[in-house]
């Protein structure tokens, strides 16, 4: 009883916090409910970034839908990365059944269902709003690093860049950028080297590659306008809530570096477009990405690096990013380490590798004397999770096996039509999913060729008609200079001359008869 009384009293001070805050359920001590321990998530925190990490069907689904309600609820906008399209639920009330009941008794909650305000985004042509961006907003840094380039291609992806800028080229999409590589390392060759040096017909080929397979996984479609507007991710909607934007990438599981590319794209416009905010009361905008551990497969060094720098920093533009995934180790332990809230549900061990795994996901959590960590992440069962998170003072709170409270929402998918309700009805699809295509460099360069082409024909047929018009000169004059010809030219002149002579009366015969006589 004791210790219980304690375990109370260490809760009730770890998890009370002076600023907003709601509730994500209960502390357990022995496996049993603790009346009186509620766990609650201070707002003002929740820009620190988390994890949620757990085996498939222990809850973590559950869990990110009941957090992005309490966000929503608090007028905060939630972006979710739905990878396995089972998040679309949350646009429609939940239905209470008998374990929910049971729950909400459990943690001395009302169960209220609630449709919560959704906007569909898509990647690709799914329904709702299309997510492009041009390959000019990537800007050379960053597209050389999706490219995974090394530092001398790197140098001629900018001075491309550089190139188009001055010339006028706008790159809008990835045929832009290719039809660039290949005019400047045919036609344009000598126009860019004498501007800006001499480039490696070798490295523009390699880069060349790179896009090739980048295009492969799909990139053809995220590249292009009109480009999406992060402030339409921070909208709040009429009744006051957050709005909860769900990008519907079901169809790139098996695409991972165009994931990475639209996330990595997505972060660095976010920090460029945001200003600091410092220490706000609650975030600008929360950020869930279901199955993280895509973000980070087949990730080059250099990229990890950008996607660290950036969840470093952005969170002082109050920007908090969540990632979810089975295995806590999925995510580099460098980004593991800036993030603040820990939800760890279930993990299981079948192998030795699995017990390597899980007392390495143990040490990684706060001591605590009321739980064996390693033994607990085995043993708890679906919707509970090991919980601690940063206070306000930026302390880790105790370690908490915790009862989560279930979404209010529908814990299931929607249907097609109601997918389309939702579309039909939204605000932004209509910006979006109108097709643009602004005259950019490959149709300026396209052009420029075609003319090209048609004055290098006109030019050759003019020459043509000019060496067949010497010929023809030459033959009338060699006819002319014959001697019979010039003879019987002179001839005729004579006739001619003497003939008109006659006519007027000043021929040679008539004169000289009148002379005589």
């Amino acid at each position: 009883m004791a210790d219980t009384q304690k375990f109370l009293e260490t809760v009730q001070t770890g998890y009370t916090f002076k600023g907003d805050s709601f509730k994500v359920g209960c502390a357990m001590l022995d496996g049993q409910v603790v009346q009186g321990a509620d766990v609650f998530i201070p707002l003002r925190t929740m820009n620190r970034h988390g994890l949620i990490a757990g085996a498939t069907g222990t809850g973590k689904t559950k869990t990110l839908q009941m957090l992005s309600e309490g966000l929503s609820d608090a007028s905060i906008p939630v972006m979710l990365m739905d990878i396995k399209g089972d998040l679309s639920g949350i646009g429609a009330a939940g239905t209470v059944n008998d374990k929910i009941t049971d729950r909400c008794q459990k943690l001395n909650i009302e169960y209220k269902p609630t449709a919560y305000p959704v906007d569909f985004l898509s990647l690709s042509n799914q329904k709702g709003a299309r997510l492009r961006a041009t390959v000019s907003e990537f800007g050379p840094v960053l597209l050389s690093k999706i490219l995974g380039l090394n530092d001398t291609q790197g140098s001629i992806v900018s001075m491309i860049f550089k190139y188009c800028d001055d010339a006028q080229l706008p790159l809008l999409d990835l045929k832009d950028f290719v039809k660039v590589m290949q005019y400047i390392s045919n036609e344009g060759k000598n126009e860019l080297q004498k501007d800006y040096g001499n480039i490696s017909t070798a490295s523009i080929g390699t880069i060349l590659r790179k896009v090739v397979e980048l295009q492969q996984q799909g990139a053809e479609v995220f590249f292009g306008e009109k480009s999406f507007e992060v402030d339409d991710l921070m909208r709040v909607s009429d009744d006051g809530r957050g709005m909860i934007s769900i990008v519907r990438v079901t169809d790139i599981q098996d695409k991972p570096k165009l994931f990475s590319t639209f996330m990595l794209q997505l972060l660095a416009e976010l920090y460029a477009t945001c200003p600091e905010e410092g220490d706000l009361d609650k975030p600008k905008l929360i950020m869930f990405i279901d199955e993280a551990h895509l973000i980070f497969q087949e990730a080059s060094q250099v990229l990890l690096q950008q996607i660290e720098t950036i969840v470093k920093l952005i969170r002082s533009k109050g920007i908090g990013i969540y990632f979810c995934t089975q295995n806590p180790m999925d995510v580099p332990a460098s980004i593991l380490a800036q993030l603040g809230l820990k939800v760890q549900h279930a993990l299981r061990a079948f192998t030795a590798a699995d017990r390597k795994v899980i007392k390495q996901t143990a040490e990684n959590y706060p001591e605590t004397t009321f739980y064996k960590t390693e033994d607990l992440i085995t043993q708890m069962g679906i919707g509970e999770a090991m919980v601690t998170m940063l206070n306000e003072k930026g302390i880790p709170t105790p370690l908490v096996h915790c009862m989560m409270r279930p979404p209010q929402s529908r814990m299931d998918i929607l249907t097609d039509a109601e997918i389309d309700t939702i579309v039909a009805k939204s605000k932004i699809v209509g910006k979006y999913n109108t097709v643009i295509d602004n005259r950019s460099a490959y149709e300026i360069l396209t052009d420029k060729l075609s003319d090209a082409a048609k004055r290098d024909a006109a030019q050759q047929e003019q020459a043509q008609q000019d060496k067949e018009d010497k010929k023809t000169t030459s033959k009338e004059k060699g006819f002319f200079d014959n001697p019979t010809v010039k003879s019987m030219t002179r001839t005729a002149g004579n006739q001619i001359v003497r003939g008109l002579l006659g006519v007027l009366g000043l021929g040679g015969r008539g004169r000289s008869r009148k002379t005589l006589f």
